[in-house]
């Protein structure tokens, strides 16, 4: 079975991803900072008995990072997922947090390059070879407007970062490519209006795409829907 190791995983995107993931019979490694503390990952693995593997995983720690890919060793990993991000709303001029901006890029940017180049052996070694980042329109430079400072900066770094990383990589047979998950009720945008997609029908939509991806694709900035985004 094919396997897929999923960041960010206890909530969710990730976790509906997990989800998805494991109904259509691949073999998932879900990870999180709780690891299997996590109560909705535990469950999920009742559910899915051998299919999935929790591990705790800190995307903004080093030793952390180097902790799960010894636990890993050798194990393929044929879709490695980069979903593990994080927001902060507070970014009106006058009175922005730094110490917050910085860890917004720490872990939106910095951590998934971070755990791309320590999993990549585990994913040279898998038959299909795929990494993808969870981005967001909110990235594209564009489409962008005012405000929202820490994540719209976060996020088109790790478009910029993604995008260099799919041209080095795709002359070793790796498709690299950036999605965003659509505008999802989480707990980012509980406190936000309009308009939204449940986790689930995002996850099921990225599953398809993700799945889908060919050689063709490496580089892209599209939608969990399949229409290209603007950078």
């Amino acid at each position: 079975m094919p396997c897929v190791l999923i960041t960010g995983a206890s909530r969710g995107v990730g976790l509906a991803l997990a989800t998805v993931f494991a109904e259509q019979g691949w073999d998932v490694v879900a990870t999180c900072r709780e690891g299997p503390q996590n109560a909705s990952l535990t469950a999920l693995s009742e559910d899915f008995p051998g299919r999935i593997r929790v591990e705790t995983l800190d995307v903004s720690d080093p030793a952390s990072l180097a902790r799960l890919a010894s636990s890993l060793d050798d194990l393929p990993i044929d879709l490695l997922v980069n979903n593990a991000g994080i927001t902060h709303r507070d970014t009106q001029l006058g009175s922005l947090d730094y110490a917050a901006w910085q860890r917004v890029m720490d872990v939106n940017l910095l951590a998934p390059v971070r755990v791309t180049e320590a999993l990549l052996e585990n994913v040279l070694a898998s038959d299909h070879k795929k990494i993808a980042a969870i981005s967001s329109s909110l990235g594209s430079i564009a489409r962008t407007a005012g405000g929202n400072y820490f994540y719209r900066t976060s996020k088109a770094a790790l478009n910029m970062a993604m995008r260099s990383l799919a041209h080095d990589l795709k002359d070793r047979g790796v498709i690299v490519a950036l999605l965003s998950p659509g505008y999802v009720d989480t707990d980012f945008t509980r406190s936000v209006g309009g308009q939204k997609v449940s986790a689930r029908e995002s996850a099921q939509g990225l599953f398809a795409a993700m799945t889908a991806m060919t050689m063709a694709d490496c580089g892209r900035f599209f939608r969990y829907t399949g229409e290209d985004l603007d950078w």
